[in-house]
């Protein structure tokens, strides 16, 4: 895969684990997310299918409360990778301002949202070389398990299925792959 279309896969699924208010075309990113798996990933590009499904059937303000009872009121998917690294405690207020010293020194900027949510850390890693040691980190040390984490604890109840854990599912195959074709390069 070029270097070009991992970042661009880091930042569809960065639109698509962002809050889905009106200034984001939920559809539209996950119809562009799935049209750039489709080639190289077709059971994560399957999987995202079933989320553009939901999504295009679904009310502007019903994605919005299900975004938000998933990853804002769910303590098992909450949003914040350093919540979920270190809970509220001194370590994730360092590891917050790490980020912002990166976010920084590279001319990034995360916006209205804290450093450490998970669609900005995937933006920010979307800027970067794919092969340059801080993206190494980023996947490795923080999404990686993070993702592996919501994925173990996301509720996956058959009869009433969450459909971000279709995107939760995806994002972390991905990385997965392109973590080890990185590695092993």
């Amino acid at each position: 895969m070029s270097e070009q279309s991992q970042q661009k896969l880091y930042q569809h699924f960065a639109n698509l684990l962002d809050y889905p208010g009106p200034d984001l075309d939920l559809v539209d990113q996950a119809r562009e997310c799935v049209n750039a798996l489709t080639p190289e990933y077709a059971d994560e590009a399957a999987q995202l299918a079933l989320f553009l499904a939901f999504a295009e059937r679904t009310p502007q303000g019903q994605l919005e409360e299900i975004y938000t009872a998933t990853f804002d009121l769910n303590p098992a998917c909450y949003i914040f990778v350093g919540y979920l690294m270190f809970g509220e405690s001194f370590k994730r207020g360092k590891f917050l301002v790490g980020l912002q010293e990166r976010y920084k020194e590279r001319g990034f900027s995360a916006g209205d949202e804290l450093a450490d949510h998970l669609a900005v850390i995937l933006r920010f890693v979307s800027t970067l070389d794919p092969e340059e040691v801080l993206v190494q980190e980023l996947v490795e040390d923080c999404l990686l398990p993070v993702l592996q984490r919501m994925n173990a604890n996301f509720k996956h109840d058959n009869e009433n299925p969450n459909p971000y854990a279709q995107v939760l599912r995806a994002a972390l195959s991905v990385l997965e792959q392109t973590h080890c074709v990185s590695a092993s390069s």
